[in-house]
């Protein structure tokens, strides 16, 4: 009878035993599969995440709207200087810009959004104030009688609310002047440009600022035109060189006989002719001046189109002007 208990008890053990296996792995094939569940969802999140959130964005970055102050970028040669203004244009829009919008007596940015910048490709006089290549930032203090217009090195800033006077490359005393229209967009130019100057215009609603921008090329290119017209070279830009001088009023006798040398390796060139006569002209000398003006004038009567229109009306009025 004690075999017999032994025996049961041994078997009901085993059977627990075989049960508490059975157990343990279903268990762990319920588990594996809750884990598969959430390992799906979250696959199945991040497919729709990934798909989704772009075509958002997308249709996002495909909109654009105009910019209440559009930028521009206004470029320019002076002499052998390049110039460029990167700047906001903002508008009236029926607002009362100087004394309102844009006070009196503060620093404003000369512009909208991000600091306007002007850069030279090298040294300049701006307003009387010499300073070396480089970007600056552009900021003005706007008057009723006078205006101040400042250059700064520090162009990496928002409007004008970083604006520090140790920056300041140079400030200018400006006299504002009427405009004869209204101005309704804030408007930068370079007008008046010659050979080594040009005027920087800040103009907005009934107000022009005008600021002198020189450039001179005299001290740089003057040695180079001397050595090369004294060098072995055999082109020589005689009519370029002595127009150069004669258009800064130097050396006018050396103009005189480097053009004289061009007309004479073109005795048929009309346009040269006629500029023989404006550097004879300047120099004093009437009766050379008359002389080159009639022969282009001359040479131009022979011609047909445009350009025997224009260089006989340029010829008439040179010699009228001698004549007088």
């Amino acid at each position: 009878m004690k075999l017999s208990c032994d025996r049961c008890c041994r078997g009901i053990d085993s059977l627990f035993k075989y049960a508490g296996i059975k157990l343990r792995w279903a268990t762990l094939k319920i588990t594996s599969f809750m884990k598969s569940i959430s390992l799906f969802k979250s696959i199945s999140l991040a497919v729709v995440v990934a798909t989704v959130l772009p075509l958002y964005s997308s249709a996002q970055s495909a909109l654009k709207f105009p910019a209440p102050s559009p930028s521009a970028t206004v470029k320019q040669v002076v002499g052998l200087t390049d110039v460029e203004i990167v700047y906001a244009r903002p508008a009236m829009r029926g607002r009362e810009v100087f004394g309102g919008l844009v006070p009196f007596g503060e620093i404003w940015r000369t512009g909208a959004n991000a600091a306007t910048t002007v850069s030279f490709s090298g040294p300049v006089a701006f307003g009387g104030t010499m300073i070396p290549a480089g970007t600056y930032a552009l900021f003005s203090v706007p008057g009723k009688k006078a205006w101040e217009v400042i250059l700064s090195s520090n162009t990496k800033q928002w409007g004008s609310y970083e604006h520090d006077a140790k920056d300041e490359v140079a400030r200018v005393k400006v006299m504002p002047v009427k405009t004869a229209a209204v101005v309704e967009s804030l408007t930068l130019s370079l007008d008046e440009v010659d050979a080594d100057a040009a005027t920087l215009n800040i103009a907005w609603e009934a107000v022009r600022v005008p600021i002198t921008v020189i450039a001179d090329t005299k001290a740089e290119l003057l040695p180079q035109i001397q050595a090369l017209m004294a060098s072995d070279a055999q082109k020589k830009p005689y009519l370029q060189a002595a127009m150069y001088l004669y258009a800064k009023g130097v050396n006018l006798e050396q103009a005189a006989q480097w053009i004289g040398k061009a007309a004479a390796g073109q005795p048929d060139a009309i346009w040269i002719s006629y500029r023989q006569g404006l550097v004879l002209e300047a120099l004093g000398d009437k009766a050379g001046a008359m002389e080159a003006a009639k022969k282009s004038l001359t040479g131009a009567k022979k011609m047909e189109g445009e350009i025997s229109t224009e260089y006989i009306r340029l010829n008439q009025t040179l010699i009228a002007r001698l004549k007088s």
